[in-house]
């Protein structure tokens, strides 16, 4: 299979060159299983120009132009206060240009925000698609006509496949190696490279601190209106008077703007609390369930694991910081 991953000034190196790495212990393993039979995968680094590129970081990066391939993969790019998304979507013309043109002959892939370049291009219109948590609710307001599964790690609409945060470039990876040599190669490669090929969801990761900033005003403040009262009872009639509504006029206005209703984001909110708590206190499952409002710790599981996909105990053990120092 003949992939080319395309980097451009501004995109995450680790994506480019992580990629390519998994997939080449990918043709060393299958090599040395099979030593006459050809490597799975031929890679290549394209730019929209050939030339050199400056990484995310700041190293530069030799590219070729695009030639034959089966698999032009996208990553992500870098996002700061100096670079707002708006004005690195723009300058990026040409490989959007690029991802349009493939789309017409070609299977495509994206890592992270590589997924915002695919729906600039508008290629993912009427496509289901994933991206990083952190900005999947700005991707679905810029891009109404893209369907988009947030907490998924991997999403496979057609010929395209969009896959979650960072580091879901070995995920990616292992998904490319499973369909193109088979599970076994895949496994092999994730025992080899440590990458756990078994994440589906990217919902245990979720820090709602470090998501975008929401522009609508009027969900953020019935964000900031339902914080110091996470732990009193849901009323939406409460709610609406706070703002001098109606319940059905206030419902209809969130959901212009979120999609959801108000008694969603609160359980968003008391999940969100509940992580940190679990993460940083030694409170037992029944005070952390009691401090967002729940005395049933059965229906607080429930939640939890709808929300995050691990129950809390196993989330306090995965997240919970280890004391032991290295040095």
């Amino acid at each position: 299979m003949r992939i080319a991953i395309l980097a451009y000034d501004g995109c995450m190196g680790a994506e480019v060159l992580g990629l390519s790495d998994v997939l080449l212990v990918a043709n060393r393993i299958h090599a040395h299983r099979a030593p006459d039979e050809p490597p799975p995968f031929s890679v290549s680094i394209v730019g929209a120009r050939e030339g050199s590129v400056r990484l995310a970081g700041g190293a530069r990066l030799s590219v070729q132009a695009a030639g034959a391939y089966d698999l032009l993969v996208v990553p992500a790019f870098d996002f700061s206060a100096d670079a707002p998304m708006e004005q690195t979507l723009r300058r990026l013309q040409a490989e959007k240009a690029l991802i349009a043109e493939a789309a017409r002959h070609r299977a495509l892939a994206s890592i992270c925000t590589g997924s915002l370049l695919l729906a600039d291009a508008g290629v993912l219109d009427g496509r289901r698609a994933t991206t990083s948590w952190a900005f999947a609710e700005q991707m679905a307001a810029r891009y109404p006509k893209v369907e988009i599964v947030r907490e998924a790690m991997l999403v496979r609409d057609g010929d395209i496949v969009t896959s979650g945060a960072f580091t879901a470039f070995g995920d990616l990876a292992l998904q490319l190696i499973r369909d193109r040599a088979g599970a076994s190669l895949a496994r092999a490669v994730g025992r080899f490279s440590l990458i756990d090929g078994g994440r589906d969801s990217q919902a245990p990761y979720l820090d709602r601190r470090l998501a975008g900033k929401r522009h609508e005003s009027f969900s953020r403040a019935v964000a900031e209106w339902f914080e110091p009262r996470l732990a009193a009872r849901y009323n939406l009639g409460e709610l609406a008077r706070a703002f001098n509504l109606s319940s059905r006029t206030l419902l209809r206005r969130f959901n212009a703007e979120t999609g959801r209703t108000p008694l969603e984001m609160l359980q968003d909110l008391r999940v969100e609390r509940a992580r940190r708590l679990l993460e940083a206190t030694n409170l037992s499952v029944a005070q952390v369930a009691e401090q967002i409002g729940y005395l049933d710790v059965a229906t607080f599981s429930r939640l939890f694991a709808r929300k995050t996909q691990l129950t809390p105990a196993a989330f306090r053990r995965k997240f919970q910081p280890n004391d032991a120092k290295l040095f």
